[in-house]
Formats: structure tokens, C-alpha cells, sequence
């Protein structure tokens, strides 16, 4: 048995005691007395802070159905059909498959005839075809968040100004899905149309919070339980989340701005010598095929390798920013 193979069964075993010990740990007891202490304090607490809290948790709680199933976790087929819905696109889950397979299946071909591998054309292939798709989705998902954000402030004024006017809320919903183009005119549509079937507006509400999954509607659906629970102007309340979405979009354009000399560094250093290898095999393949057949040169590559995920890693954690 050669080095390659030994590392990779100790990855192996690695990896399998990792999951047994996660399997069996079983929940953490300093994180369950903190949720219990947490519970007390709700609960016999005479701050206004506290009370305020506990009864937005009571609001949330209410306002949730009885069988309430956060959508994509019944599955993995249920989750991936959830985030190409959320994409924006028509795809199915048979297309999805089909697009990755074919993707899988040409890169192997283009490398096995380049290198002569099949390992390697099979490797590179499967890693591609599950990636490049998951990426582009996930890139999809994000730009219709964005356009979602920045109409959703638009949207709950024009909510605001429906209510002002002596609307209920189920019309001004209606009149918000067909004035608002895009994402958020297309999800207050589907909102509409599941009250018109017999849902409840909360219950409507909560099953496109599951399937966005996107703080800004987490926001204005707690805001409308709350309101529900303990009364008052919900129009004044909308027009002061209208005030906040838009400040808090305003940060995340400024925290785009002032990260994006970093992100573009963290890109350029990240895929420079993958992108210099590949040149380099593809021009003469002779010349750094050694690293593909010598053991030493193969493991050199992987520790390469770590020590570049690693660093990636780093640099990704050091330009991500939470509002």
C-alpha cells in the first residue's frame, strides 16, 4: 500500500469517527441549562426589554401552524426542488440532474483525453458537475434576494399608504402583487392566491418565510404578528420597517464598498495557481505531469492543497460581514 492510499484510509476513518462521535454526542448540557435559564428569565423577568421579547417569541410562536415543517428538511430531493424555486428559474429537479450529468460527463471526456486518467477525468468530472451547478444556483438565489430587498422597502410603502387609506391588509397584499414587479410582486401574488383558497393570512405568510428564507420578510411577518397579538397602528408600525429595511440596505451597500477591494484580492491570490496549473498542463503536459504519477509530487499537491483551502477559508471569513 502506497502513501496516497494510507492517507486516504486514515481520511476515511477520520471522517467515519467524526460522524460516530456527532452521531452519539447527543446535545450539549451548558447550551440546554442556558436555554433553560433563558426560559425562567422570559418568563418571571420584570424588565420591559425582557417582557417585550418573550411576548414577540409567544407572537412568532402563535402565528406558526400546528404541524409546522421548515420547508427542504424533509429531504434532500425536497431541499434541492426548494432552492431551484428560489432561484427563479423554471427548472425541475430531472433537468437539474440531466445538466450536471452532461457537465460531469464532457469535462471527464476533455480531461481523460488530455491526461490519458480515467481516475482523475472521473475525479475532476464529478466535482464539476456537482459544483458548478450547485454555484450557479446559489448564484441565481442571491441575485433575486437582491432584487427582492431592494423593492421590498418599496412595497411595505406602498402597504402603508393602502392602510392609511382605509384598506384591510388582505387588499393592500393584492395591490401590492400587482403593482411591484418582479420578485416581490411574484411572492405576494403567491400569498394572495393561497388566502383566496382558504389559507389564513398568517399561515400564507409563514410558508414564504420558510421558502426565502430571507430576514427582511422574517421581519415584516413578525411585525404583523406582534401587531396581531397586541394591537395598535400597523400602519405607523410598516412605515418605521420600512425606515429600517432601507437603513439596513444602505450598510450593506456601504460594507459591499469598502470589502470589495478585499474580495477581489482574496479571488486573484485564490485562483491564480489553479488557473496557472491549468494552463500550464494544458500548453505542455509533460512538463507537470510528474505531478499526477509521482508519489511525492502527489502528496506535495495535496498539502498544497489543504494549505490553500485553508487560506481561502481565512480570507473568506475575513470579508464576509453579518448585518
Amino acid at each position: 500500500m502506497n502513501i496516497l492510499q494510507l492517507m486516504l484510509v486514515a481520511a476515511g476513518l477520520m471522517s467515519v469517527m467524526a460522524l460516530i462521535w456527532m452521531a452519539f454526542s447527543g446535545p450539549s448540557p451548558a447550551k440546554e441549562s442556558a436555554r433553560r435559564l433563558s426560559a425562567v428569565r422570559f418568563r418571571h423577568s420584570e424588565n420591559t426589554k425582557d417582557r417585550v421579547e418573550a411576548q414577540m417569541r409567544k407572537a412568532v410562536a402563535a402565528r406558526k401552524p400546528k404541524i409546522h415543517k421548515i420547508a427542504g428538511s424533509g429531504s434532500r430531493i425536497d431541499a434541492l426542488a426548494l432552492r431551484l424555486h428560489r432561484s427563479g428559474k423554471p427548472w425541475t429537479i430531472t433537468q437539474y440532474f440531466y445538466a450536471s450529468l452532461g457537465l460531469a460527463a464532457f469535462v471527464a471526456a476533455i480531461i481523460y483525453l488530455k491526461s490519458g486518467a480515467p481516475f482523475l477525468a472521473l475525479a475532476i468530472g464529478l466535482a464539476v458537475g456537482a459544483g458548478v451547478p450547485h454555484m450557479a444556483v446559489n448564484h441565481l438565489i442571491n441575485r433575486r434576494n437582491n432584487a427582492f430587498t431592494v423593492k421590498f422597502a418599496d412595497a411595505i410603502d406602498l402597504l402603508v399608504r393602502g392602510l392609511r387609506s382605509g384598506l384591510p391588509v388582505t387588499e393592500t397584499l393584492g395591490v401590492v402583487a400587482h403593482e411591484v414587479p418582479g420578485p416581490v410582486g411574484e411572492e405576494f401574488k403567491l400569498v394572495t392566491d393561497r388566502i383566496k383558497v382558504g389559507k389564513t393570512m398568517e399561515d400564507a405568510l409563514q410558508e414564504t418565510a420558510d421558502r426565502l428564507a430571507m430576514p427582511e420578510f422574517n421581519f415584516f411577518c413578525i411585525t404583523l404578528a406582534i401587531q396581531r397579538e397586541t394591537g395598535g397602528n400597523l400602519a405607523e408600525t410598516l412605515a418605521n420597517l420600512g425606515d429600517v429595511l432601507r437603513k439596513r440596505a444602505q450598510m450593506k451597500l456601504k460594507i459591499r464598498a469598502m470589502s470589495s477591494e478585499s474580495k477581489a484580492s482574496a479571488y486573484i491570490v485564490g485562483s491564480l495557481p489553479f488557473v496557472v496549473f491549468g494552463l500550464i498542463w494544458w500548453v505542455s503536459p509533460n512538463y507537470i505531469g510528474q505531478f499526477f504519477t509521482d508519489q511525492r509530487l502527489i502528496v506535495a499537491g495535496l498539502g498544497g492543497l489543504v494549505w490553500m483551502g485553508i487560506g481561502g477559508f481565512i480570507m473568506a471569513k475575513m470579508v464576509s460581514f453579518e448585518i
